[in-house]
């Protein structure tokens, strides 16, 4: 199992307190950002657009991408570029993913 966290998020901080840390890989995305490839790969195991991951409320979005019309690539690319962009927590497990807000959901994905 692998947790896409930020310790600076609080919904980031109760998902991780939600799961056994055993066999946990807890993986920094701000400070360590995915690359294209593997967020395209996270995104085909949420089953959802580049668009639905998008933290539109981020100062980064406002100032430069809000009101634009974007391709899922480009999508792609503004949370590569700022990994702030991309929504937390989410919890993968083999070929599923999920982005887990409420913290809670962890609970039902976990079973």
């Amino acid at each position: 199992m692998k947790i896409y966290h930020n310790n600076r998020c609080s919904k980031s901080r109760q998902c991780l307190a939600l799961i056994p840390q055993d066999g946990v890989e807890i993986i920094d995305y701000i400070n360590n950002p995915l690359t294209k490839e593997e967020l395209t790969a996270l995104l085909a195991k949420m089953e959802i657009q580049s668009s639905e991951l998008i933290r539109k409320g981020e100062a980064i979005w406002k100032e430069n991408y809000k009101g634009k019309t974007m391709s899922e690539e480009e999508y792609i690319d503004a949370m590569v570029a700022h990994p702030k962009l991309i929504q937390r927590p989410i919890v993968e497990m083999e070929d599923k993913a999920l982005v887990c807000r409420p913290p809670e959901l962890v609970l039902d994905y976990l079973k």
